[in-house]
């Protein structure tokens, strides 16, 4: 009985150890995420800020309120 009290405890301990590297599996994962969205910005964000510049300009153009684009 003591032994499979001892198994029991020991197979709780290595479930709680898992647990803990699956969290930083996943951490490391958002981490890689993030860094890819940021590079991608920083490398396309003058493209996409120029896209939405010209739609701006357009939309201020074709409405005659003349307001203009920040």
């Amino acid at each position: 009985m003591l032994d499979y009290l001892r198994i029991m405890l020991n197979a709780r301990l290595a479930k709680m150890d898992e647990r803990g590297a699956s969290a930083v599996e996943y951490g490391l994962l958002v981490a890689g995420i993030a860094a890819i969205i940021v590079l991608v910005v920083f490398a396309f964000g003058t493209q996409i800020k120029a896209v939405f510049q010209d739609t701006c300009n357009t939309v201020s153009t074709n409405s005659g309120s003349g307001t203009g684009c920040p």
